[in-house]
């Protein structure tokens, strides 16, 4: 079951919310068990047989948890962490192991079709980091009724934030009653009309122009400048904002039963440099990568060449979480590249005593850099194939031509000559972006880069969880229980809903 379905909007949540506020007020106990019954119906929707997984992992994971509490010893969180990792495997790298052996043995082997469990990515590494943390003396929750809610609560099941047990187990046990709860129907509930309007009529218009120019390039066709640069700039545009919509709203549910759920995604487009872009982006995936992964392999701690090897060992096995594929695995390849490049240059800056480019051009200079490697690599996230996505790179340096739209001649005015002159042509195609599709993608852009994330908006409510090395800036416009902001709201849903003529996916539930 989906967000941004007519099922969920007008038939799960209202029922489930309903007995909830009922069961809270008179069995605040039972309140809870309900939230799990509801989020276990919620995860069956999809595919009915995959609640026996879901039920197994989390009956094994708190069964282990409870023995390493017990007594923490070592070979039980090594068979814990194995049996995690060893389903993890079976489902979502099978078929990828099998095609590397193939590739590199020449060999033909066979396996039967295998269908991706949902959320397996998200409720595996949750449970990693609880049966850890078991070990290490730092989780002490005994309630079954609470480490089933902490793994499949439905705001956050399917595609995250990948919470931590220390965050949710003790929100719990709270109360909240009266003026409080009241606030909390009508925060959690604008901050999912926030999220609903995003994915909705932002990110899947931009698929719109995103998904032909790469189906071309996956089906061989030839591309040209502007239509390549176009596509992944719209697919930049389209992830970014299908993802913070998802954010929005799982942040958005979970408030309406008074859970705060941890920050998972703040403005990364506005990034100075691909460090901070992942302090911004999938927040919670970056934090268990570095306390789970990064620093048990010795973080920074031994030296300069340890870091940066310990730096791409993490990038490369978090692209291999987000896809079964060699062209995710190089995604994360990048960015690891990127990194130590980032890394390289502040240490550089340190011992030269330059602080870099000064003043706000300075900025706009590395967030714009920022965001045009990130976009890069954004179609290695996105091809098809190595293929494809050597066809797009191709297209975007230039090498098939430059081709514009016969209607961009009469924009361009005393422009089009020159620039006819040297060499960029005006001709009709069918992956061509007109001015439409251009001022559609100038305006996600002031979206993404200019207007005030949720979480500055309802800075005065505390929207979700930061993390303590984000601010809020302070903007102008801050939401108010008032009943202008109810009706802006109100029409940013309508709006919405008469855009829902189809059901699109978000783009992190296959992860």
């Amino acid at each position: 079951m989906l967000f941004n379905s007519s099922a969920f909007i007008f038939l799960f949540l209202p029922l489930v919310l309903l007995v909830f506020l009922y069961l809270e007020r008179r069995r605040p106990n039972s309140a809870l068990t309900w939230l799990v019954i509801a989020s276990l119906f919620f995860y069956a929707w999809w595919k009915p047989v995959y609640l026996l997984l879901l039920l197994v992992s989390m009956s094994f994971n708190f069964y282990i948890g409870r023995q390493l509490q017990l007594q923490a010893r070592r070979w039980v969180l090594v068979a814990g962490i194995a049996g995690n990792l060893g389903l993890l495997a079976y489902f979502k790298y099978a078929h990828f192991l099998v095609g590397t052996i193939n590739w590199l043995g020449g060999v033909d082997l066979a396996i039967d079709v295998i269908v991706l469990p949902l959320a397996i990515s998200f409720f595996t590494f949750q449970q990693i980091a609880w049966l850890v943390d078991a070990y290490r003396g730092q989780a002490s929750e005994y309630n079954p009724v609470h480490y089933a809610l902490f793994v499949c609560f439905f705001p956050q099941l399917i595609a995250g934030p990948i919470v931590h047990h220390a965050e949710m187990m003790p929100q719990f046990a709270r109360r909240r009653a009266g003026d409080a709860r009241i606030r909390d129907l009508e925060v959690g509930l604008t901050i999912f009309c926030l999220g609903f309007l995003k994915k909705v009529v932002l990110a899947d218009t931009a698929s719109l122009q995103a998904n032909p120019v790469f189906d071309a390039a996956a089906s061989g066709e030839i591309l040209t400048f502007f239509e390549a640069w176009g596509g992944t700039l719209a697919y930049s545009f389209q992830l970014y904002f299908d993802f913070s919509g998802y954010s929005d709203m799982a942040i958005g549910l979970a408030r309406l039963f008074g859970i705060r759920l941890p920050v998972n995604f703040f403005s990364p487009y506005r990034a100075g440099s691909v460090i901070e872009f992942w302090r911004r982006w999938h927040i919670t995936l970056t934090r268990f990568l570095r306390d789970y992964l990064y620093i048990p392999l010795g973080g920074n701690r031994e030296g300069t060449p340890r870091t940066l090897a310990n730096l791409m060992i993490t990038m490369l096995l978090g692209g291999l979480w987000h896809g079964a594929s060699w062209t995710f695995v190089f995604w994360g390849g990048l960015h690891g590249i990127y990194l130590v490049i980032n890394r390289l240059w502040r240490s550089l800056c340190e011992r030269t005593g330059w602080s870099g480019f000064p003043g706000p051009a300075g900025r706009a200079f590395s967030v714009f850099l920022t965001f045009m490697a990130v976009s890069v690599a954004w179609v290695l996230f996105r091809a098809q194939d190595f293929p494809a996505a050597a066809r797009m790179y191709a297209a975007m340096l230039g090498q098939n031509g430059f081709v514009l739209s016969p209607d961009a001649y009469q924009l361009l005015g005393a422009l089009a000559e020159p620039l006819k002159s040297a060499g960029v042509q005006f001709e009709a195609g069918r992956f061509l972006f007109g001015w439409q599709e251009w001022a559609w993608l100038l305006l996600l852009a002031v979206i993404a880069f200019a207007f005030p994330n949720v979480q500055q908006l309802l800075a005065r409510f505390q929207a979700g969880l930061m993390p303590g090395y984000l601010k809020l800036e302070p903007v102008r416009w801050q939401w108010r229980p008032r009943a202008t902001w109810a009706i802006g709201i109100g029409l940013c849903m309508a709006w919405a809903l008469l855009a829902l003529n189809r059901v699109d996916e978000f783009l992190y539930f296959q992860f």
